[in-house]
C-alpha cells in the first residue's frame, strides 16, 4: 500500500525528518518526507503490515524534542519508484507550526566537547539534531539552514558529509558546524577591543575567578555573569543593574552542584530538561550566608544549569579542564550569578555593540561570537508543582505554539504594558511570543514592534483583528490603532482582569460558563477604577463582575505601589488608629499620609492588600521591585509553617469580600511569621468561600485562578484545595504565565470568541 501522512505539532527542527527516514529505511519502505508550512508530510509505500507498523512507531516513538499534535492519514494509489526512502526538499504552504524551541546541549555533544581526540574538542558551538539553537536563529519557516543565521557559514566537507549522511546524528541538523567552518568565539573589552589572545575562554574564566563581571552571549541574548560567592561581585552587580534587593538567578554546573545551595527534589526534571529554565527552589539553610545576599529575605532561589557549550566550557575551566565528562557528575564549587544584560525596563541585549554602548564601562569582558541572534529570548522561569510545573515567564526553551484554539480570523493581541508578550491566533493555534519587557522603556517598544513583525512573518499571517488592553493611556491602544489602520484590521479592547481569566480558559480550551478570581496589583477598570481583586463570570466573549475585594484607600495613588507603608497607614487610619502611623512609620510619613488620603482613590487590588499586611507585620515599607513585599510575606509565612484559617476574619457581602476583621487582628500581631501564615490561610478561605457561594447559587461548577498574585504558591494551593473539597473544578495557569505575561493570550481568546459571535 501507499499512504500519505501529515503530522502537525512540534515536528520541525527536532530531528523528525531524520527519525522518519531511519524508521522507513529500517522497515525497507520507500517514499519521501518533507517539511511543509503546516508540519511534516510523509509518503510511504510497501507491504501493508509494514506500513501499518510504520504508522504505529511514528506516533509511539517520536524524537525526544518532538511533540505530535495531530496525524492525518490517507490512502494513495501505488506508484512506481526507486524503492528507496528520501528526504525531499522543503515545501512552503500555509503555516500551522511555530519555530521549534532552543534546546540545551545534549550528552553525546558534551562527550565530543570534552574528548581531547575529537575534532570538536572545546568547540563552543557543538550541536546535533537533538540540541542547539532553533527559534533564536530562525528567519523564516519551513525550518532549513538557509532560513537561519547559520546560512552565513558554508559547511566544510566533513560537516556536509555528516549533514547529508542519513545514519549520522547530525543528518539535517541545521546549525551543524565545527572549528573549520562555523561561528567563532572571541573576548573583547568594554570598548570592543580583543583581549585574551587565542584562548578567550581561559581569560574569561580568569575574569570571573578574580571577581570581575562578564557579559556572555547565550542563545537568546547576553547574560551578566559574576561569582555569586563573592560579596563584592554581588554588590557590584546590584549597582550595575540598579537592583538593591531584587533576587538574582544563579547557574550551577550540574545537579550535585545545585544541591549544595537548594533543595532540588521537586525540580530535578525541570533543571535537566532540554528547555533549561530558571527553576525556583527552596534554599538550603546551610547555604544562607551566600544565598541571602543573592535573594534577600526569600525562601527560594532561582537556579539554572548550563545550556550552551560556552557555559559548560566556563565551568570546565573552573574545574581545571579535566578530560572526559566524569567531572559533570561531581559537585563543583563554582556558582555564578546569571542575569540578563540590560538596564532596568529595557529589553535583553542581543548584539555585542549594544553591550559595549550600554554596559561597556561597567563590565570587565564581553564573551561574544559571530552567530547572529535573530530573535531575543530571556530565560524562562518555572516553579515546580506536584501536578504540572507552573511557568512564571515563558521564553527561551518553550515553543511559541502555546495553546489550541477554534477556527476564526487571525487575531493579534498586544498584551499588557508590564511583562509584555504578544499573542497571535492563526489556523486554530495560539502563538505566544517570548517575554518582551516593560513598555515604559522606548527600547522595549521597539522590541515589541520587532516581535510582532517576526511572529506574524514566521507564521505567514496578517491579523484581521488587533486587540489591546482597555486602559485608555496604555501603549497598546496607541499601537493597536496604528496597526489597524496599516492593515485594514478591526480593533478591539479587553479589560485586564477579563484577559487574566480568559488566558486560563484558553490554556484549558474551556468554553463553558466560567467563574474566575483575578488577583493582581493593578488593572484599569470601568470608571477609572483601580481593580485587582475581582470575581468575574465569563460566558463566551462576555464578562460580568460579580464580586470583588472590599476597596482600600490608595494613599498616594501610584506611589502606593512602591511604598507599602502607605497602604498600611491607610488601614490604620480607617480603623481609627491614625496616631500609630507616626510610631510605626515616622512623623514625616504620618504628616504625608493626611495629604495623601485627601486625594487618594480606592482600590480592590489584592497586591495592595498584601503590601498593607506586609508593612503592618514589619516587612518592607518601601520596595525596589514589583511584588517584593508580597514575596517577603510569603517567605515569613513559609518559615512559620501551616496555620488554620480564622473563619471570623472575613465577611462576605453580596458582592464584596471584606477582610477588615483579619486586618484589625494583624495590626496587633507581634509575631510576623504567625501573622503572615494566618493572613494566607484566612484570605484563601475567604476567596474560596465567596466563589463557592456564587457558584452554587448560579449553577457554575468551574473556577479559574488568574493574575500575578496566584504566583504565590501558598495562596494558590490553599484556594485550590478549598474549592476542590467543595466539588468545584479548578482551572489554573500552568503553561501560560498567570501574571501579565499571559494577558495577550487571554485578549486573543476573547477577541476570537467575539468574532465567532460567542
Amino acid at each position: 500500500m501507499r499512504r500519505r501522512i501529515r503530522v502537525r505539532g512540534l515536528v520541525q527542527g527536532v530531528g523528525f525528518r531524520p527519525f522518519v527516514y531511519g524508521l522507513a529505511h529500517g522497515l525497507g519502505l520507500s517514499g519521501t518526507v518533507r517539511n511543509r508550512g503546516d508540519g511534516v508530510e510523509i509518503e510511504v509505500q510497501g507491504p501493508g503490515a509494514l506500513v501499518d507498523h510504520f504508522g504505529d512507531r511514528l506516533t509511539g516513538e517520536p524524537p525526544p524534542l518532538a511533540r505530535i499534535d495531530a496525524v492525518d492519514m490517507e490512502a494513495m494509489a501505488l506508484r512506481s519508484d526507486d524503492g528507496v526512502f528520501h528526504i525531499a526538499a522543503s515545501e512552503a504552504g500555509a503555516v500551522r507550526t511555530g519555530p521549534p524551541p532552543d534546546a540545551a546541549v545534549c550528552m553525546p555533544c558534551l562527550r565530543e566537547l570534552f574528548d581531547t581526540d575529537d575534532r570538536r574538542y572545546r568547540y563552543p558551538f557543538v550541536n546535533c539534531t537533538d540540541c542547539g539553537p532553533r527559534a533564536t536563529i530562525i528567519r523564516t519557516l519551513p525550518y532549513d539552514r538557509l532560513a537561519t543565521s547559520m546560512a552565513e557559514f558554508a559547511l566544510c566537507p566533513q560537516c556536509r558529509s555528516e549533514y547529508e549522511d542519513p545514519t549520522d546524528r547530525r543528518f539535517h541538523a541545521q546549525p551543524v558546524a565545527c572549528p573549520t567552518c562555523g561561528p567563532r568565539l572571541r573576548l573583547v573589552d568594554g570598548s570592543g577591543q580583543p583581549i585574551g589572545g587565542l584562548d578567550a575562554m581561559a581569560t574569561a574564566w580568569t575574569i570571573l575567578r578574580d571577581g570581575g563581571i562578564l557579559a556572555v552571549k547565550g542563545l537568546g541574548g547576553f547574560h551578566l555573569m559574576g561569582d555569586a560567592t563573592q560579596p563584592s561581585v554581588v554588590a557590584r552587580l546590584r549597582a550595575l543593574k540598579r537592583r538593591p534587593t531584587r533576587p538574582f538567578a544563579v547557574m550551577a554546573a550540574n545537579l550535585p552542584s545545585a544541591r549544595m545551595w537548594v533543595d532540588t527534589s521537586d525540580g530535578e526534571t525541570l533543571l535537566v530538561s532540554a528547555a533549561r529554565p530558571i527553576v525556583l527552589l527552596p534554599r538550603r539553610d546551610e547555604a544562607a550566608g551566600v544565598v541571602e545576599r543573592i535573594a534577600p529575605g526569600l525562601t527560594t532561589l532561582g537556579v539554572l544549569l548550563p545550556y550552551t557549550p560556552v557555559h559548560y566550557l566556563l565551568f570546565h575551566e573552573a574545574a581545571g579542564r579535566p578530560p572526559g565528562v566524569a567531572w559533570l557528575d561531581r559537585a563543583q564549587p563554582a556558582l555564578w550569578i546569571c542575569t540578563s544584560a540590560n538596564r532596568t525596563g529595557a529589553p535583553l541585549m542581543i548584539d555585542s555593540g549594544e553591550v559595549c554602548e550600554g554596559l561597556g564601562a561597567e563590565v570587565d569582558g564581553i564573551l561574544t561570537h559571530d552567530r547572529t541572534i535573530v530573535a531575543r529570548a530571556d530565560d524562562s522561569v518555572v516553579r515546580p508543582c506536584a501536578r504540572k510545573p507552573i511557568i512564571v515567564r515563558r521564553a527561551r526553551g518553550y515553543a511559541d505554539a502555546a495553546f489550541m484554539a477554534d477556527a476564526g480570523p487571525p487575531v493579534l493581541a498586544l498584551g499588557a504594558d508590564l511583562k509584555n508578550t504578544i499573542c497571535i491566533i492563526h489556523e486554530r493555534r495560539g502563538y505566544l511570543s517570548p517575554h518582551v519587557g516593560d513598555l515604559g522603556h522606548p527600547d522595549a517598544r521597539r522590541a515589541l514592534s520587532g516581535a510582532i513583525d517576526r511572529l506574524a512573518g514566521l507564521i505567514g499571517t496578517r491579523p484581521a483583528v488587533v486587540v489591546h488592553d482597555l486602559h485608555p493611556d496604555g501603549y497598546g491602544g496607541v499601537l493597536a490603532r496604528r496597526l489597524a489602520d496599516e492593515w485594514g484590521a478591526d480593533i478591539a479592547s479587553v479589560q485586564h482582569h477579563h484577559a487574566h481569566i480568559a488566558a486560563v480558559a484558553a490554556e484549558h480550551k474551556f468554553a463553558g460558563r466560567l467563574l474566575g478570581w483575578a488577583l493582581d496589583g493593578f488593572g484599569w477598570g470601568p470608571g477609572n477604577a483601580a481593580w485587582g481583586g475581582e470575581l468575574l463570570l465569563l460566558e463566551g466573549s462576555r464578562v460580568a463582575r460579580v464580586g470583588h475585594l472590599r476597596p482600600l484607600a490608595l494613599a498616594g495613588l501610584d506611589q502606593a505601589a512602591r511604598e507599602p507603608w502607605r497602604m498600611a497607614a491607610a488601614v490604620l487610619v480607617e480603623m481609627g488608629r491614625a496616631e500609630e502611623v507616626a510610631r510605626r512609620f515616622g512623623a514625616d510619613r504620618a504628616w504625608a499620609i493626611e495629604t495623601a488620603l485627601a486625594r487618594s482613590g480606592l482600590t480592590t487590588s489584592a497586591g495592595r492588600l498584601f503590601d498593607a499586611v506586609a508593612a503592618l507585620l514589619g516587612g518592607p515599607i518601601c520596595i525596589s521591585y514589583e511584588g517584593e513585599a508580597a514575596m517577603w510575606l510569603e517567605g515569613v509565612a513559609r518559615r512559620h509553617g501551616p496555620c488554620s484559617a480564622w473563619r471570623e476574619g472575613y465577611r462576605i457581602a453580596p458582592e464584596e469580600l471584606d477582610m477588615r476583621p483579619l486586618l484589625a487582628r494583624l495590626v496587633d500581631e507581634p509575631d510576623a511569621g504567625r501573622g503572615a501564615a494566618l493572613f494566607h490561610a484566612t484570605l484563601a478561605h475567604g476567596l474560596a468561600a465567596m466563589a463557592v457561594q456564587y457558584a452554587r447559587d448560579h449553577g457554575v461548577m468551574a473556577v479559574a485562578l488568574g493574575g500575578g498574585c496566584f504566583g504565590n504558591e501558598m495562596l494558590s494551593t490553599m484556594v485550590r484545595t478549598h474549592l476542590a473539597d467543595a466539588g468545584i473544578m479548578v482551572l489554573e495557569a500552568r503553561s501560560l504565565p498567570s501574571n501579565d505575561g499571559g494577558i495577550s493570550a487571554g485578549q486573543a481568546w476573547v477577541a476570537l470568541r467575539a468574532q465567532r459571535g460567542e
